[in-house]
This record gives structure tokens, C-alpha cells and sequence, in this order.
């Protein structure tokens, strides 16, 4: 597994707009967050809205690697796959006009954290909500998500990734909310005039 490394003073608390060194408007939206925090929902809406393209990363990796991913994780583990995932998002990063959906765990990786940080033109975006939240959301998907079959290590996996989320640009709060009700909204996630 990827080293990790604790949250830096850029961390920010919910709602919180930390700018990336350009100052002009984004050319793509990457969306981070624990599963079912609302990533692919919100992706799609946004999209929609902007006319923009969306790409949902793991279903990137997948066709690439003609596997799922609970079959990657069972096959090859998670380096592997965290491997594959960093190469794939990436590449991705070329695309203009485009909402991209992360996994829930692609901010573990040092490399792919910083790569979305320093990207050109780029605005990461968290939506976080709680563990109790997600794990509803989830119900019933066990067997496509592998960091679900986990349950022991759920809650510590969790608070691990909450401090590396919050590094995004911006922190959006979705805790109460069905994801839909963020898509209408773009203006959050672009930068402010």
C-alpha cells in the first residue's frame, strides 16, 4: 500500500476555497471523497450542466485492465492497483472540459495527490460526508466494493483519508444531502470572479 503522510497545514475545514497557484478558471473537476460520498451522482449532474465530459476513474481502470475492480484487488492486491490507478488519472489530467470521479481511496497515493493539487488548470474537489451517511448510501453494494468487504478496518481507513480529502481546493459538505441536490449548483466549484 502507498505511504501515507498526515494532512498538511492546507487542510481546510468544510467550505473552505483553497486556490491552486493559477488563478484562472478550471479547465476540469476532479472529485474526491469517500464511496458513496456522492462523486459519480455529482459528476454526472455537473457534466450535464456544464456541457462538459464525464470520466468516472475506476470504470477507466477496469476497461483498461478488462477486469473489475474486486477482481483487480483479488488478482493483483491493491499496490497493483493503486499503481494502475495513478498511471490511469494521470493521463486523464490531459483532458480538457472534463468532471472526473475518483475512487475513494486514489488520495492515499502521495504522487496522485499531489499531481492533482499542482495540475494546471485543475480544481479538486472534496464532498465529504460522514462514515454513517456513506454507509447507508452503500447498503447492499458489498461485493463491488472491495474496501467494503473490510468492515474491520472501515472506520480507520475513514479517518485516514478525511485529513488527504480535505487538502482538495474545496471541501463541500454532504452529509444530509442527496448528491443530486449539489449538481444544480455549479458555482462552488468554479472559481469565484
Amino acid at each position: 500500500m502507498p505511504e501515507n503522510c498526515p494532512a498538511s497545514p492546507a487542510s481546510q475545514a468544510p467550505g473552505q476555497v483553497r486556490q491552486n497557484a493559477e488563478t484562472g478558471p478550471p479547465r476540469r473537476i476532479v472529485l474526491t471523497g469517500f464511496m458513496g460520498s456522492g462523486k459519480s451522482t455529482i459528476g454526472r449532474l455537473l457534466a450535464r450542466q456544464l456541457r462538459w465530459r464525464f470520466i468516472d476513474a475506476d470504470a477507466e481502470i477496469e476497461r483498461a485492465a478488462g477486469a473489475s475492480i474486486p477482481e483487480i484487488f483479488s488478482r493483483q492486491g491493491e499496490s497493483w492497483f493503486r499503481e494502475l490507478e495513478h498511471r490511469t488519472i494521470a493521463q486523464l489530467l490531459d483532458t480538457p472540459q472534463m468532471i472526473l470521479a475518483l475512487g475513494g481511496g486514489a488520495i492515499e497515493d502521495e504522487r496522485t495527490r499531489r499531481l492533482l493539487l499542482q495540475s494546471r488548470e485543475t480544481r479538486l474537489v472534496h464532498l465529504e460526508a460522514s462514515l454513517e451517511t456513506v454507509l447507508k448510501r452503500c447498503s447492499g453494494t458489498d461485493a463491488f466494493r472491495p474496501v467494503l468487504a473490510d468492515r474491520a478496518n472501515l472506520q480507520a481507513r475513514f479517518e485516514l483519508r478525511l485529513p488527504l480529502y480535505r487538502q482538495a481546493h474545496l471541501t463541500l459538505p454532504n452529509h444530509q444531502r442527496h448528491p443530486r441536490e449539489h449538481g444544480t449548483n455549479p458555482r462552488p466549484l468554479t472559481p469565484h470572479p
